[in-house]
């Protein structure tokens, strides 16, 4: 291979469609934008226009509200706790923390805290600390002679105004 022999791929370089030069170039007169109107001109912005009607974003209700400041859990459930147990990667002798089930690879990120969900069975007892449960997940993690301890977060305060 020289130098001089050196060529893009096939196709890598596109030759753009060159529009009103005349009839026989098949993209003359209009150049592929149809009659006259909006669309035939430049700067159309008609996204969401039907023809007057009036838009469907708007004809629908406003419904609900996203709470700026909510907080995202990364959510375990027992199943996936008692399949982290069984597969030796959890440590059940002491308390079992948001970072003990990082670091098991039972959960990705950490977000703010994890929630312990009721779903699945739990067999074998663990001592759980973590940022919430659902009212489920504690009463099958006690009935298996563990125990879950739910952190309190404090709440955000706003700061008084400056004088």
């Amino acid at each position: 291979m020289k130098l001089n022999e050196i060529k893009d791929n096939k196709g890598a370089r596109y030759k753009a469609k060159r529009l009103g030069r005349g009839i026989g170039s098949g993209k003359g007169k209009t150049a592929g934008r149809g009659g006259k109107g909006q669309t035939a001109r430049t700067g159309v912005a008609i996204h969401g226009f039907e023809g007057g009607q009036t838009p469907l974003h708007r004809r629908l209700p406003k419904i609900g509200f996203t709470k700026p400041n909510r907080l995202h859990f990364a959510e375990v459930t027992l199943a996936r706790l008692q399949t982290a147990i069984d597969a030796k990667k959890l440590d059940t002798q002491g308390v079992v923390d948001a970072a003990a089930l990082k670091a098991a690879g039972v959960v990705r990120h950490l977000r703010d805290g994890v929630r312990l969900l009721g779903t699945g069975k739990l067999t074998s007892s663990v001592k759980l600390k973590l940022a919430g449960a659902t009212a489920t997940a504690v009463k099958a993690v006690e009935a298996a002679g563990g125990s879950v301890e739910v952190i309190e977060r404090k709440k955000w305060i706003k700061p008084p105004r400056a004088a």
